[in-house]
């Protein structure tokens, strides 16, 4: 619930007293933390070789390390979802070069599987603006053919009726050339055509045979969990403090590629857990209930989020503020705040929490988003912000996001402001 006037006010002012005793975080623990969850042996925490299950087990352990008060059963909540996957072989040749899964070509989310080689076609921009060429094009059989496209005349095709989509969808293999990077994601459904995307820059410019082969599988009623546990409040343990971050990522695909997902969402799970370590400790014991709520299935579309939502452990209406933690492994240019301009005297408490402790460089409120777990709580609702980090690298959903690549360059402030609002939060005047 937003906080009055009054109160927001005084917990201003309440920022320029000294805090009490916070120890800083681990940074080597921390860092340890993302390398382990970005590492191979978790297989980009998706949905192939149990990697997000065992990212999980990794979370379990600790929490209860940590003593962390189990919000269910064994610390999991279970749920189901569909995902398509790629557990297997997927090549793709062109003329005499022999492209690399993840650094030269991805599946689409939603590819369907298959092997074929041949001539492509090419598909011709004329199609948009020249009726005759529309025409030929829709008389161009393309049953078992590999159609070939510039990633903005696959944007483009929605303009056109129907009719052409449905023509597209024809071929058995569908390729866009994508001119700038290679953005990877998941999808609950599996078209009936080979769909790949690759590197326009390692495309030939003339004509060149093409060899594919594509294994897909659609997981149905996946089974995966969010991770839960508490420290419970000494004064009042019925209200709470809530700290999310998702622990998926996007895992493998093929047999060489994965997604080590180190700033998405290794940073902020790594983040979590150091604020975990922090309220565990008997010193640091919070007035109120803190719950950590680690989410699977947030890459699939927030699923384990909405899941918690619909099927909460902690009360929704007791929650007196979420913060949610995703992209932590930058900082150097400060943090944005989604739902900042929601929350204006919460946030203008961040602000002058920040200002007077120098944590990060700045902060940038935003409006609603629905990019990350805050959003199905907020929308029930529940007051919250989410905080990620900007600066560089930029790596985002690709094989490049890893662990050795992350600055941390805010990962120390962000703690230290986050423990100052809660802290405040606790400590009303």
């Amino acid at each position: 619930m937003p906080l009055p006037a009054r109160r927001v006010a005084a917990l201003a002012l309440g920022a320029l007293l000294p805090l009490a005793s916070a120890q800083a975080q681990d940074m080597a623990r921390a860092r340890q933390t993302i390398a382990t969850l970005a590492s191979p042996r978790l297989h980009g925490r998706g949905y192939v070789q149990q990697g997000e299950r065992r990212a999980a087990d990794y979370l379990r352990r600790r929490f209860q390390a940590l003593g962390l008060q189990p919000l269910a059963p064994d610390y999991y909540q279970p749920f189901t979802f569909d995902v398509n996957t790629f557990p297997g072989r997927l090549s793709l040749r062109v003329g005499a070069q022999q492209l690399t899964p993840g650094a030269d070509f991805i599946a689409a989310p939603s590819s369907g599987g298959g092997q074929l080689q041949g001539r492509p076609i090419r598909l011709d921009s004329l199609i948009f603006s020249d009726e005759a060429a529309g025409q030929r094009f829709l008389h161009e059989p393309l049953r078992g053919r590999i159609l070939v496209l510039r990633q903005r005349d696959a944007e483009r095709l929605r303009i056109l009726p129907e009719v052409f989509a449905q023509h597209v969808a024809e071929a058995a293999a569908r390729i866009e050339l994508v001119p700038g990077k290679l953005t990877a994601s998941l999808a609950p459904a599996q078209a009936g055509q080979v769909q790949l995307q690759v590197l326009a820059s390692r495309w030939p410019a003339g004509p060149s045979p093409v060899r594919l082969a594509v294994e897909a599988r659609l997981r149905t009623s996946y089974p995966t969990q969010n991770v839960v546990g508490m420290v419970r409040g000494a004064v009042q343990p019925d209200s709470f403090i809530v700290v999310t971050a998702h622990y998926d990522h996007l895992g493998r695909m093929g047999r060489q590629a994965y997604f080590p997902g180190a700033n998405d969402n290794a940073s902020g799970t790594a983040l979590l857990l150091e604020l975990a370590a922090h309220y565990a400790q008997p010193a640091h014991r919070p007035r109120y209930s803190v719950a950590f709520l680690a989410f699977g299935a947030e890459e699939a579309g927030l699923v384990g989020s909405r899941y918690f939502v619909a099927h909460p452990l902690l009360p929704l209406d007791r929650i007196r503020f979420l913060l949610n933690l995703d992209l932590e492994g930058t900082g150097q240019a400060g943090a944005t705040v989604v739902n900042g301009k929601v929350h204006e005297r919460e946030y203008q408490l961040l602000e002058n929490l920040n200002s007077t402790g120098h944590y990060l460089p700045g902060l940038a409120p935003r409006g609603r988003a629905a990019n990350s777990d805050h959003y199905p709580f907020a929308e029930a609702g529940v007051p919250a912000f989410f905080l990620y980090l900007r600066g560089t690298p930029t790596h985002y959903h690709d094989v490049h996001d890893q662990a050795e690549t992350l600055p941390l360059s805010g990962f120390a402030g962000l703690f230290g402001l986050l423990r100052a609002y809660c802290q405040r939060l606790e400590h009303p005047l």
